[in-house]
């Protein structure tokens, strides 16, 4: 099966080198990476593109200004230049763990999986919050997830990410693609579309990238916001499922995985950044009724109000 990899950019740093030869250390080839570049000013601090294509054969850049890049548009507009049967996104700052990433995503769109994302592992230096927000939301147990798993699942049946994901193209087609607009979680908009097509979505634990943050309380509060923003416009979606009661699940997740660990004392302190990511989810769910200078202050997407 024809593979490629696709990867929007902004300001990359020596990493992009490093995951580029991971892909291409990979245990099945890739046919093309396609990059989607933010900057162009970044890219050419970072390397002379002629020195990159030729260090790189099989990466082709696409370059944007900030103002036109869009969460859901942006990655329409890269599957626009594969011809592969299968593709993977990707983001520049999640790491394959080890050769067969690829190999066990494309094996897993088996059926009438649509799509299949990774296993996201905390890095070394993850806060204790970080790795219990990755061992809650990416088990060890792999699954395939169907419209059926709604009621039992609630939301998280629409739960993918294209931190890593992989797509058959004969399905992306027929669904008519990732949104054109979106503010956040086109995965999970693109993943319910299917589920309620009466494809599945393929959770693969055996496929692995190393990928966290460990984010500010505020930084909590403005992604939130986002979510919540991009929950509210689009409630065909997320009207079939109310997220809150996946975040109390979280929250006992989180406590448990804190005692486990020896470290219960902490658990105030996750109740704190529980409160701002509430209170931004909040914020973007009543979006409409802030005034626009807060919604700018409050996203971290400022060129997607600006369109």
């Amino acid at each position: 099966m024809k593979i490629d990899v696709i990867i929007p950019i902004y300001k990359p740093d020596e990493g992009l080198f490093t995951l580029l030869d991971r892909l291409l250390e990979q245990s099945v080839p890739i046919h093309r990476i396609i990059l989607m570049n933010t900057g162009r000013e970044y890219f050419d601090a970072l390397i002379k593109e002629n020195e990159f294509a030729h260090r790189y054969p099989k990466a082709e850049v696409h370059h944007l200004d900030k103002r036109d890049f869009d969460h859901g548009g942006t990655r329409r507009e890269a599957v626009g230049y594969s011809d592969a049967q299968a593709f993977v996104m990707m983001t520049q700052d999640a790491m394959p763990a080890d050769r067969h990433l690829l190999e066990r995503l494309v094996e897993a769109l088996d059926g009438k999986v649509a799509a299949a994302y990774a296993r996201q592992l905390p890095d070394a230096a993850s806060s204790v919050f970080e790795k219990a927000s990755r061992h809650f939301n990416y088990p060890e147990a792999s699954r395939v997830k169907t419209l059926e798993d709604l009621e039992g699942m609630g939301v998280k049946a629409f739960f993918c990410s294209n931190v890593c994901a992989a797509y058959r193209r004969d399905i992306y087609d027929e669904l008519g693609g990732f949104v054109r607009r979106a503010i956040f979680n086109e995965d999970m908009i693109y993943a319910a579309g299917a589920l309620q097509a009466g494809y599945g979505i393929a959770y693969e634990a055996r496929a692995r990238v190393i990928h966290s943050h460990n984010y500010s309380n505020l930084q909590q509060l403005r992604r939130n916001f986002d979510l919540g923003v991009s929950q509210a416009r689009h409630p065909e979606v997320f009207g079939l499922a109310a997220s809150e009661s996946e975040g109390m699940r979280f929250v006992k997740g989180t406590w448990s995985y804190l005692v486990e660990k020896g470290q219960p004392h902490r658990f105030p302190g996750f109740c704190v950044q529980c409160a701002f990511k509430y209170a931004g989810y909040l914020l973007g769910k009543h979006y409409e009724s802030l005034p626009r200078f807060l919604v700018l202050h409050l996203t971290t997407n400022r060129e997607y109000w600006q369109k």
